[in-house]
């Protein structure tokens, strides 16, 4: 048995509450060692980012400076070309070796999505699957596509490095980093919804003010 590490990836545009209050009650619940939060530098499923990789860096280490067991992987911005997760779990498993148990968390809307990926099928081999789900929220996709084993019990993460899926209810927070843009451009306060580290950053560097 091994606490596995846990690991969040996404464009971070900007970090927000909702991504911080998943990271925390998975890692918490499920006796994680740390949680990686690995910033995309070019997704390949939407939009280029409106700031640069350097912002959104710092906005992501004010976010996690002060809590225990969050840690920053930039390995997808020093890679060059699109920021696909199999290349990223590949290099990873070069890092922690073969025994380590890897859990990448995903919402319900992209587990659904999972399929379009680049090399998805290899996934199962580098990493389970932590599918964070919301009440009322996206239900489970229909059939067998995902090749590795539904556990029903969060010990059968730490018991294999690889190859499972666990469904893992957390809080419904419904916040968007799209509607974050929109109202900070709007001169409107996304207080409340972002750390505050996070807010004073932004306004101190006028950040997603497009038009002002």
């Amino acid at each position: 048995m091994m606490a596995p590490i846990g690991l969040l990836g996404g464009t971070f545009d900007p970090v927000h509450l909702g991504h911080m209050r998943i990271a925390l009650e998975v890692m918490e619940a499920l006796a994680f060692q740390e949680v990686r939060f690995i910033p995309a530098a070019s997704p390949p499923h939407r939009s280029d980012p409106a700031l640069d990789a350097h912002a959104r860096v710092r906005l992501l280490r004010a976010a996690i400076a002060d809590q225990p067991g969050f840690t920053l992987d930039l390995r997808e911005l020093e890679r060059p070309g699109p920021s696909y997760m199999v290349d990223t779990l590949i290099d990873l498993r070069g890092e922690v070796g073969t025994e380590q148990p890897l859990c990448l968390i995903l919402g319900m809307d992209a587990f659904s999505l999972l399929p379009s990926w680049h090399r998805w099928e290899a996934l199962a081999e580098l990493t389970h699957v932590v599918v964070a789900s919301r009440p009322g929220g996206a239900q489970r996709p229909e059939g067998a596509w995902w090749r590795g084993s539904v556990f029903m019990n969060p010990e059968q993460l730490q018991a294999t490095p690889a190859g499972g899926v666990y469904f893992h209810r957390v809080t419904a927070l419904e916040i968007s980093a799209t509607r974050l843009r929109q109202l900070i451009n709007q001169g409107q306060s996304p207080r409340y919804l972002v750390p505050d580290a996070v807010w004073r950053m932004i306004d101190e560097e006028h950040w997603y003010q497009f038009h002002g």
